[in-house]
């Protein structure tokens, strides 16, 4: 009952600060816009310049991070407590990656500027791909530690293939665009790249949220969650596909951002009372709140062009990683 109610609280509290953070993104930008005529516009159907920036800049926008952020969350909650290890992230089992070279490619060979749902696609693609070969090496019946183990071995190749196509980039040009995608950014985000999220971001979280059980019953050990009625093979299958429709389909649209999917599980952990099913969607409005934050940070620091939102997000996580070191090493861990 205290555990049912100390959810609710959290869940009410993420929530109210998720509608105050949107409306604040909704207002802020490089040009400052009164919300109430920009809705009054919208609305009336009038073309008005107040109108078209928060239809079609400020609110895809937001959505977007919130959803990209809540993927991000939501799946760093689901490798931690699939793989039994608090420092698991989204891109442990090659989805990040992957989708970061399936989008390279795209930029690489020109298929971008050709076909506009060509750097989405290639990034979803790439997820499913890296996903299903770390599936393929670790065997239906590996244990967590060869599942880990696979997951770098594709990370590296991956990511050694997308420093190789830096390498060959034909022009410099080539290269800068590239290297900027890769440091992740929600700037010039439209209506397109909101509806080219949603469908693998939504079977992504439907897939997730029939699984919290068996996730709980993980928390016993494998041998136990099995004798209990956990299938793990089925799980997995399940959850890795899950992940890299999520994280494809939000890597795909920002670019690389790290860090949320191992730090918001982790803040909030401690108030779910340690179970996987209550961290679940708590981790997913976390994870687009701290997006959406992060976000508008980069709007607000004084700077010649905009920072990108990825570079926001590693300055946050990696001092909380390395927290994490000191705090392990204190414990005896």
């Amino acid at each position: 009952m205290i555990a049912a109610m100390v959810q609710h609280r959290l869940l009410f509290s993420l929530g109210g600060l998720i509608i105050l953070t949107a409306l604040l993104s909704l207002l802020i930008g490089s040009q400052a816009i009164p919300l109430m005529d920009a809705l009054h516009e919208s609305f009336a159907g009038n073309t008005g310049i107040y109108g078209l920036i928060l239809t079609e800049l400020r609110i895809p926008r937001t959505l977007v991070a919130l959803l990209a952020g809540a993927s991000l969350g939501l799946c760093g909650a689901v490798m931690q407590s699939l793989l039994r290890n608090p420092l698991a992230s989204p891109g442990l089992v090659g989805s990040a990656s992957g989708a970061a070279l399936g989008a390279v490619i795209t930029l690489y060979f020109g298929l971008a500027s050709l076909f506009t749902y060509a750097l989405p696609l290639g990034g979803m693609i790439g997820a499913l791909l890296a996903t299903l070969t770390v599936y393929l090496l670790a065997g239906r019946d590996a244990g967590t530690l060869t599942l880990i183990l696979a997951g770098v071995a594709v990370n590296a190749f991956t990511l050694a293939l997308v420093s190789l196509l830096l390498n060959l980039a034909p022009s410099p040009y080539a290269v800068q665009e590239i290297a900027l995608w890769m440091l992740g950014s929600l700037a010039n985000i439209s209506s397109n790249e909101l509806w080219i999220l949603l469908p693998g971001t939504l079977a992504g979280w439907m897939m997730i949220g029939r699984q919290g059980r068996s996730l709980d019953l993980l928390t016993f050990g494998e041998e136990t969650a099995s004798s209990m009625g956990a299938e793990l093979p089925r799980l997995r299958r399940r959850l890795f596909l899950a992940v890299a429709l999520a994280i494809g389909s939000a890597i795909s649209v920002t670019g690389a951002i790290g860090f949320i999917g191992l730090v918001v599980p982790h803040l909030l952990r401690p108030l779910v009372g340690y179970q996987p099913s209550r961290l679940l969607v708590p981790s997913a409005m976390g994870g687009g709140l701290l997006l959406l934050l992060a976000d508008i940070g980069v709007r607000l620091l004084p700077a010649q062009g905009e920072i990108k939102v990825g570079v926001v997000t590693a300055l946050i996580g990696a001092p909380f990683f390395l927290w994490l070191i000191i705090q392990g090493k204190r414990s005896g861990l």
